[in-house]
């Protein structure tokens, strides 16, 4: 498996959870042909997206859109927003974005001034700049998110559901149903409170780190490992 097949497979997923638009609508050939000829996907988890290609290729796009932000831009527990389901409203969540957005960089993938450096897509993107092992590593650490993610979309019964599944399956990570992701419980205010409950997680990229001093994927890794720990800690 070369880093060029890893490429077309998370660039084609990242796309089918963008805003839809005439392109994507357009690209749903080629979405298709990227994920079934590289097999990074199993068939039958594949095929499980047909639903959601046929209506990118099928119903208006007005509707589409309409579906689309009526599910992820309203409901904070759909968000797209990797950090949203680890700091919430938390302060930590803008150094988690400069830290994002800074090992971008240093890997040479540019945001637009519009971009949230852990919108998923953006970080589905970035990891087709990775090798295979690294990017499925990395991957791996955001499991408990994307399965909640599944879990809800599923409830909801949802195609998009089945990208989320294809993403999970590809970091070779199983469903574990017996813990729910919640959010912080930032809707508090109370900024000593969200202190303390992010102090155990204050990882930095750039100087002044230890061992781990500047940008790098080894350290993202540490990030979303002890927010999964706190998040699990958080949900009992």
């Amino acid at each position: 498996m070369t880093e060029r097949q890893a490429v077309l497979t998370f660039r084609a997923l990242s796309a089918l959870l963008t805003y839809p638009s005439e392109e994507l609508c357009a690209a749903v050939p080629e979405i298709e042909e990227a994920i079934a000829s590289e097999k990074l996907v199993p068939p039958a988890i594949a095929s499980a997206l047909r639903p959601l290609l046929n209506d990118l290729a099928s119903l208006d796009l007005f509707e589409l859109q309409e579906r689309y932000v009526e599910l992820f831009d309203r409901s904070r527990r759909l968000s797209l927003h990797l950090f949203e389901h680890v700091h919430g409203e938390s302060r930590d969540r803008g150094q988690a974005m400069v830290d994002l957005a800074a090992l971008y960089e240093k890997d040479g993938l540019e945001l637009q001034a519009n971009e949230l450096p852990d919108y998923l897509p953006l970080f589905l993107e970035y990891l087709s700049t990775k090798p295979l092992g690294e990017a499925l590593n990395l991957l791996s650490e955001t499991a408990h998110i994307l399965g909640a993610l599944e879990e809800r979309l599923v409830s909801r019964e949802s195609p998009y559901a089945a990208v989320l599944t294809a993403i999970r399956v590809m970091a070779g990570v199983s469903l574990d149903t017996s813990t729910e992701v919640e959010l912080p419980a930032s809707a508090s205010g109370d900024l000593a409170a969200l202190d303390a409950e992010w102090e155990e997680t204050a990882v930095t990229f750039g100087p002044g780190g230890g061992a781990m001093d500047g940008c790098s994927s080894e350290r993202l890794q540490t990030r979303l490992r002890a927010a999964h720990r706190d998040v699990r800690s958080n949900a009992h």
